[in-house]
């Protein structure tokens, strides 16, 4: 039901773009089609976890679909990433959403930053927001890149799915509007849907705990509970997050389908309180308040 809604939300806002034609309010749509995209998103990101269906076959479909198609961001990628994430969520030498990057995220990997990157870690926290407005083309040029690592049957399909969604979607903006209009509208398109997406996924677990690769090795509820973060809210929170604002539970039940995780919620809350484990839980403007603390506790040493 959910999947029939945005795809349905998805084609009145493409209805729309048709209805106004070649005129600047055209680019007014580019937020709700980055809103909508992000649901798109999150679809992807279920199939990734079997939430949807037990068929492998019929998921990987969906998620084909979802991300490769409807986006032109490789699932194959986002599987492999986010796999190892969830494996070791937080842990700097496992987890792929920690590593060196555009931003660091402990005060050793700032200390070897040189040049134009060291400004970047000095000034991360500020720069976060913005830098996101560039995550929704980010998305994309690591699909494509990563298509050398897959298999060659694997590869030639999503290759081709990534190929059409950049023929459908020029093919979109340049029926409907001029050249210069078209390009405008792509990347305020692609700097919104950045933006939402890290938005979404930025409260889970930036400036939780971080595992010491040195130190006890931790047990899955441990490595899970402590490292990740929930935000409090109702309905409107739930949706704008996609439900991935129960994200405890969800690393905990990474199958469970995420309309489900709110109502694992109190059992696992009053488990860890039975257990003396932290269970942490904010609101939203608090949730990003404490990642971009750490942000920039981080490059603290370099100011």
């Amino acid at each position: 039901m959910g999947i029939a809604v945005d795809l349905a939300a998805l084609g009145a806002v493409i209805t729309g773009m048709f209805l106004l034609g070649n005129t600047w309010w055209t680019l007014l749509l580019a937020l709700p089609l980055a809103v909508f995209w992000s649901r798109i998103a999150f679809v992807g990101h279920d199939a990734g976890h079997a939430q949807i269906t037990g068929n492998r076959r019929t998921g990987r479909a969906i998620g084909l679909v979802h991300a490769n198609l409807l986006l032109g961001m490789n699932e194959a990628w986002w599987n492999d990433k986010h796999a190892r994430h969830h494996a070791n969520p937080n842990h700097i030498d496992k987890d792929p959403d920690v590593g060196v990057g555009a931003l660091v995220w402990t005060q050793k990997q700032a200390a070897q930053r040189e040049g134009f990157a060291r400004w970047l870690t000095r000034n991360q926290a500020r720069l976060f927001f913005p830098m996101l407005l560039l995550e929704g083309i980010a998305l994309k040029i690591s699909g494509f890149q990563y298509l050398r690592q897959q298999p060659a049957r694997e590869r030639a399909l999503s290759a081709l799915l990534l190929v059409a969604h950049l023929g459908l979607y020029a093919t979109l903006l340049l029926t409907v509007l001029s050249p210069g209009k078209a390009v405008v509208f792509a990347l305020v398109h692609h700097a919104l849907f950045g933006l939402h997406l890290g938005m979404a996924f930025a409260p889970n677990h930036k400036g939780m705990e971080m595992p010491d690769p040195d130190g006890d090795r931790w047990g899955h509820l441990q490595r899970q509970v402590l490292t990740s973060r929930n935000v409090r809210g109702g309905i409107l929170t739930d949706w704008f997050l996609g439900g991935l604002n129960y994200q405890i539970e969800h690393h905990l039940f990474p199958s469970m389908p995420r309309p489900h995780l709110r109502l694992a919620q109190p059992m696992v809350r009053a488990h860890c309180q039975a257990l003396g484990m932290p269970y942490t839980e904010t609101g939203l403007i608090e949730s990003y308040r404490q990642a971009l603390r750490h942000m920039h506790e981080v490059g603290e040493p370099l100011r």
